[in-house]
């Protein structure tokens, strides 16, 4: 099978990427480095990134705004939390990187894995943690160049 056949569910996609705020703001990118390799529907990325890669082909380019349902998901004020600032009282007290405004920290979500929240109000009594994705409620701009495409249930032979 040729790579020129479009990508499709289970296609394996290597390809370069950014992903940008509408500002211009670079996120991420891979433009100048190694391009990354993915099979679609692995869940490497995000739906909204992967729609509208289907039907590229080889050398294929796009360049789409995804609205924030189709990237991080909108806000959800559920994911706010104020907190008594007791229970914080050695992250505030940090001599060497005190908690603030915009300060990330990180909890222990019930599975064991992180879960990182953003410190959005500080006062004597309490501490406001928003754990929305930094992303959410943002439009992305996102950009890729296909490199190569293979589709699925093709095994690869090494020539070497």
């Amino acid at each position: 099978m040729s790579e020129d056949n479009g990508i499709v569910e289970g296609s394996k996609v290597t390809l370069h990427f950014s992903v940008s705020l509408t500002t211009g703001d670079i996120v991420d990118s891979n433009f100048a480095g190694k391009p990354a390799t993915f099979h679609v529907g692995d869940g490497s990325l995000l739906p909204g990134f992967e729609e509208p890669l289907i039907g590229l082909t080889v050398g294929s380019e796009i360049d789409v705004t995804l609205p924030p349902e189709l990237a991080f998901g909108e806000l959800n004020p559920r994911n706010v939390h104020n907190f008594p600032v007791s229970k914080f009282k050695s992250l505030i007290e940090d001599p060497m990187n005190p908690a603030e405004v915009g300060t990330i920290v990180s909890f222990q979500d019930p599975g064991g894995g992180d879960l990182p929240g953003v410190v959005t109000k500080l006062n004597k009594a309490t501490i406001e943690i928003d754990f929305n994705h930094p992303l959410a409620g943002k439009p992305i701009v996102f950009r890729a160049k296909v490199m190569s495409v293979i589709p699925p249930g093709t095994s690869a032979v090494s020539l070497s």
